[in-house]
């Protein structure tokens, strides 16, 4: 579980806190298997046996004031009697403490409800395909899902069901793979005539991979694209058919997880869904508009004359997406198009089930089969419960990230499965008339996550009769973090130890949040005016401009005299230009905003930062890095370091320069320094970044330069010479000006 504060130390009251103009919080990753210094937790058994408190529920932690038969909660002050059994589990003898007295960073095993250690279960996977596509679709599809069985435990369960204008259910246990077919009524009501139970029974439709992957790998084959007379069958159903293949998406997959509903609990505790989407729902219930009738067709803009993104068309995905959840389903969304999709109406479905969105535009280029195989390759939690509790004197004003609040507790988060990626970010404040002061005890953190995880066991084979549920197993645990801060009168301390990326997590948070409901443009002024208030802030502070009778050009828009606070500037201007907040640029496609929009809200901060303000790093040669470079700008692209690699974490792209000699081998070869800083940032990656060459002399360099942000003006335009960061600085200083300091 990392923790990473925007302020290490905390400030001692508001009025500190707004003169500081920093935004203060935490971003919280709590199924990383380390925290953010690289240290595990201490792990255990008997989590059951943690004592909580009487009045804040918190759990007993290294931070708590101990006596022999009590103990004072660190969070709310509250004294607690200890059990006779409590008092002797925490009589101090060394080696034989309990891991909650020898760390304040535990994980704990609990027991089940019946009192086993390990309940027995197992994973289910589902391909949903669509059949409304190309054949070029479905051999990336089948590519991918290829990928995916290489990657499952051995003992999974594993069924392919399809959709367009019917559902076809594959029985792959037999000699030769069988598909069973359901049509969708035109005028359904979201239902169809035949429950999926009553057309395939679920064992035959949910095969064991060990034991059937050539099988599946031989019923992939047989997926082919919607034949022509089978469009012309449903041709006078479908509104302007000609433009638009059938895809009754979402009657399919309200069938599939009604169909899934049953064995929960039974056969699975979690299913995983992965739909593979080639164009927008057009067909049944949870259809989408067509483009043109909110923006151009042909660019695909769907914003109101305000500039506001749209909202979503329907409720049908935000209900479809509860039921999921219900049902212990998670849905992983592929849209592999350029074609309008409207996944802002789609998102929901995997945000609030617990699974990924992935955007790819075209087959050509698309990294599918890496990115499921990468999913499927790491550990996940389900079913996880996320509380972070604070000392008295601040609270919890505003939580962001992938889950769904409980509807009883406040800031409880229930998160249906996560990833050891998955971040969440909180926002504080001080309560009322509140500070921290040099008789009161450090303010305190608690973080409690609570999760399932499903161990494997491995070859069970030599068990007789042992069925693939009988090599998995579940383990319910339970984790809590319990971090003591030190707190600070003095604005220089949180000028000092900010932490750029954590602040910057939150201000994405913020705008997404407000850009959902709020006029885009508005926002992007409201960042701007961010900026300039804190500089006037931060000028104010360190008194870099005299009181009276002080130019403009006396304004510290750098930050000379904080080290610390000269990256946020350029973050601020990075995110402003990012194709997330370009709402009026024809080029930039809506769906790939909502694609960001998803990525951006579930990264921790060093991977938030790298995909808004990219590294680049200069080689004198594949074998010799010359320098990481402070500015995006062509400034920096000499003729001394031929060779650039550019990190914006969703693309690494290697540029050589025009000039670059002949008898430097491009692209660099597989043994040099260069591919092994790739190779390593792939590895590190949650998604397999698109990898490109570009070389100067006869390649289109485009690509490469709208990455150089710094020559940009705020609307994204590339400008001729190298002034749109100072542009930016310089328009920031007038408002500071304006503001008055």
């Amino acid at each position: 579980m990392a923790v990473r504060p925007s302020l290490a130390y905390f400030p001692s009251d508001a009025t500190l806190l707004d003169s500081s103009g920093l935004p203060w919080g935490v971003a919280v990753t709590p199924f990383s298997p380390i925290d953010e210094r690289g240290s595990p937790p201490v792990t255990g058994e008997e989590g059951h046996l943690i004592p909580r408190c009487s009045s804040c529920f918190g759990y007993f932690s290294t931070h708590c004031s101990l006596h022999r038969w009590s103990w004072t909660c660190p969070i709310c002050s509250e004294d607690n009697d200890l059990s006779a059994d409590a008092a002797a589990r925490y009589a101090r003898d060394g080696s034989h403490d309990p891991p909650e007295l020898r760390s304040a960073f535990v994980d704990l095993l609990l027991p089940d409800e019946e009192g086993d250690a390990a309940a027995v279960t197992t994973p289910v996977y589902v391909a949903a395909v669509d059949l409304s596509s190309s054949e070029e679709f479905l051999e990336l599809v089948k590519s991918a899902l290829l990928a995916a069985l290489e990657a499952l435990s051995p003992g999974s369960l594993f069924g392919i069901l399809t959709y367009s204008s019917k559902i076809g259910l594959y029985d792959v246990q037999g000699p030769i793979p069988i598909v069973k077919n359901v049509f969708i009524p035109p005028d359904s009501d979201g239902t169809i005539l035949v429950d999926l139970k009553d057309v395939m029974p679920f064992h035959s439709f949910l095969a064991p991979v060990d034991t059937c992957k050539d099988s599946i790998a031989q019923a992939l084959e047989t997926l082919k694209p919607v034949s022509s007379w089978d469009m012309a069958a449903t041709a006078s159903q479908v509104q302007d058919h000609a433009s638009h293949h059938t895809r009754g998406f979402g009657v399919a997959l309200d069938a599939l997880v009604n169909y899934l509903s049953v064995e929960y609990e039974t056969t699975f505790e979690l299913a995983r869904i992965f739909v593979f989407l080639s164009g927008p729902p057009n067909y049944g219930p949870g259809q989408l508009d067509a483009p043109g009738s909110h923006g151009d067709h042909n660019t695909g803009k769907v914003v109101d004359s305000e500039h506001t993104q749209l909202p979503e068309q329907t409720i049908f995905y935000k209900n479809l997406a509860a039921s999921a959840v219900q049902a212990g389903v998670c849905v992983d969304l592929f849209a592999i198009t350029n074609e309008y999709t409207d996944l802002n109406s789609l998102k929901v479905l995997s945000v609030e089930s617990g699974g990924s969105l992935f955007l790819y535009s075209n087959t050509d280029e698309s990294t599918l089969p890496q990115d499921i195989y990468k999913m499927l390759s790491r550990p996940y939690a389900f079913g996880c419960v996320l509380r972070l509790r604070t000392s008295s004197e601040f609270k919890i004003a505003d939580s962001y990230g992938h889950f769904f609040p409980d509807p009883q507790y406040m800031h409880v988060q229930h998160i249906n499965c996560c990833d050891s990626f998955a971040s969440y970010t909180y926002d504080f404040e001080f309560e009322k008339d509140s500070q921290f002061s040099r008789k009161s005890r450090p303010p305190i953190l608690q973080i409690a996550f609570k999760y399932t995880t499903i161990v494997h066991h491995g070859d069970t084979s030599d068990v007789s009769n042992s069925g693939s549920r009988s090599k998995f197993s579940l383990q319910r645990r339970l984790r809590v973090r319990t971090i003591q801060y030190n707190t600070t009168a003095n604005i220089w301390d949180l000028y000092d130890f900010v932490d750029p990326d954590v602040v910057l997590t939150i201000l994405v948070h913020q705008v997404i949040l407000a850009s959902l409901n709020d006029v885009v443009e508005a926002r992007l002024w409201l960042l701007h005016d961010w900026l300039a208030i804190f500089i006037a802030q931060y000028n104010k502070a360190y008194k870099s401009v005299r009181p009276a009778d002080t130019g403009v050009s006396d304004i510290d828009v750098d930050f000379s005299n904080c080290s610390q606070l000269q990256p946020l500037a350029r973050l601020v201007f990075a995110f402003l230009v990012s194709p997330l907040l370009q709402v009026q640029d024809q080029h930039i496609h809506p769906d790939y905003q909502t694609y960001l929009q998803c990525l951006f809200s579930a990264l921790e901060p060093a991977s938030v930062r790298q995909a808004i303000c990219p590294t680049l790093t200069s080689y004198s040669s594949p074998d010799t890095e010359a320098e990481v470079h402070q500015s995006l700008s062509r400034s920096v692209i000499t003729s001394e370091r031929p060779i650039f690699l550019l990190d914006a974490y969703t693309d690494l792209l290697v540029y050589y320069l025009p000039t670059a000699s002949t008898s430097i081998p491009f692209p660099p070869p597989r043994d040099c320094l260069l591919r092994s800083t790739i190779n390593k940032l792939k590895q590190e990656r949650n998604l397999t970044p698109r990898l490109v060459f570009i070389h100067g002399a006869h390649d289109d360099t485009t690509t490469f330069e709208k990455y150089l942000i710094e020559d940009r003006a705020l609307d994204g335009t590339l400008l001729a010479g190298t002034t749109g960061f100072r542009s930016f600085l310089e328009e920031v200083r007038s408002r500071v000006a304006e503001f008055g300091i």
